[in-house]
């Protein structure tokens, strides 16, 4: 029997962590593969669940030395999450103990179950009556063996009125919650373009770039829920995935692009970008572009492929470097404001500016904390029926943080930057005298 090696098992507790693709019905190609297990699908199943299996062109090769595989050695199984720590228990006291001999999974077929030669497929439905979170696996417990076939895959639970519901039941929400948060954001739209029309004046680049970006969200958001909508009833997005990873990114690059602009006080401030910052911005985009790539391959494949986890650990280091980066910009127009205040002699108007971006510095670091922390937090931790709530909370903090950017920093005649009294400059010098502003 293989010899499932206990680095294995810490690498799919890693991969259970990692939200898995959603479209449901999968057609992918395994070919000379020896890994002992592969992980395909994890879903969330009610009591009227299903999961389909198709396997055809199944060919299994050995090394010279190794003897014929037994087909029973080689299948397919569920697994539940509790169970998944017991199988790993189980197995690091055996290391020549088989996945497929135990107690703890749901087995479903084997390669015994096989068609004879040629024709070597396989094609079965299997209810699931027991509601809970599954992961669906090939186990390969050969030594030495490497096998290649065609798969297909159909999880689903079954509604009331007869339908397929392709979605997990943790996620059959997210149509209707995509959708209502993209009639939010076009309602955010409409106010934002009105509030530039009537402060016209107060108008820079700044804002429009601020309006793009609250189309783009809308729209990501639209296609997120058509999506969704697609993969819920049919089981495949019918294209609507390509317009969401567009859309996406776009909206990630203009989300942080709109954070360095305003960090560094672009246009409202200054007309002019200074060396350090266009830096900035050079190496925010292009970790972008590949955070965009990333994200395609993680959501378009799944953890069947050998560089799945991978691909998620890129992506991860990729987003906490471009969070990283878009901080620097606001700490340093802190600190050059504080030093601009002992000199130009308008303390009233530089307490304000300095009060100003340390604001926006704790509400930035307290999105990129909440959205990267607390909501892989829970996702994690989140019953599987409830897996929605995490993608709730983000989008409300999403939601949150865009409009105390927007208020913070809108068009108005007198806002925070100018709106000083001269008989407020003694005191305001006297509060840059006491205050230093430490982040």
């Amino acid at each position: 029997m293989a010899k499932l090696t206990s680095p294995l098992f810490p690498l799919l507790l890693i991969i259970s962590l990692f939200t898995l693709t959603t479209a449901e019905i999968r057609t992918l190609s395994i070919v000379n593969d020896n890994r002992a297990m592969i992980l395909f699908e994890k879903f969330g199943f009610t009591h009227t669940g299903h999961v389909t299996i198709s396997v055809s062109s199944v060919s299994v090769s050995s090394t010279i030395n190794a003897p014929n595989p037994s087909p029973s050695r080689l299948g397919f199984f569920l697994l539940s999450e509790e169970s998944l720590i017991q199988l790993i228990l189980e197995v690091q006291q055996n290391q020549d103990f088989c996945v497929l001999d135990s107690h703890f999974i749901q087995p479903l077929f084997t390669f015994r179950d096989l068609s004879p030669p040629p024709l070597s497929s396989f094609n079965q439905s299997y209810p699931v009556t027991a509601p809970n979170e599954y992961s669906l696996f090939f186990a390969n417990c050969a030594p030495e063996t490497r096998v290649s076939m065609q798969v297909r895959t159909e999880v689903y639970n079954v509604e009331p009125d007869g339908s397929k519901d392709f979605l997990s039941a943790g996620r059959t929400m997210l149509p209707s919650l995509y959708s209502f948060c993209s009639i939010l954001y076009l309602g955010f739209l409409g106010f934002w373009v009105y509030v530039c029309y009537m402060n016209q004046r107060s108008v820079h680049r700044i804002h429009l770039l601020m309006g793009g970006l609250l189309l783009m969200k809308a729209l990501n958001l639209i296609c997120a829920a058509e999506d969704k909508h697609y993969v819920k009833v049919t089981g495949t997005p019918h294209g609507w995935d390509v317009l969401f990873y567009i859309f996406q990114f776009i909206r990630v690059v203009l989300l942080f692009t709109v954070i360095v602009l305003i960090g560094t006080g672009w246009s409202f401030l200054k007309p002019f970008l200074q060396e350090r910052e266009k830096k900035v911005l050079m190496i925010v985009i292009p970790l972008q572009v590949l955070a965009n790539v990333a994200s395609v391959v993680i959501g378009e494949t799944g953890p069947f492929i050998r560089d799945w986890v991978t691909w998620n650990q890129v992506f991860l280091l990729v987003d906490i470097i471009c969070c990283c980066a878009i901080i620097f910009p606001i700490v340093w127009s802190i600190r050059s404001l504080r030093e601009t205040s002992k000199t130009d002699g308008k303390a009233a108007r530089n307490l304000a500016k300095l009060q100003l971006f340390r604001q926006f510095y704790i509400v930035v670091i307290g999105y990129l904390y909440f959205t990267r922390i607390v909501v892989f937090a829970l996702k994690t931790i989140s019953y599987y029926k409830y897996q929605w709530v995490s993608n709730a909370a983000e989008e409300l903090a999403s939601l949150l943080f865009y409009a105390i950017m927007f208020y913070m920093f809108r068009p108005v005649e007198k806002n925070e930057y100018f709106a000083i009294d001269d008989e407020e400059e003694e005191a305001a010098a006297e509060a840059l005298k006491d205050e230093e502003f430490e982040l």
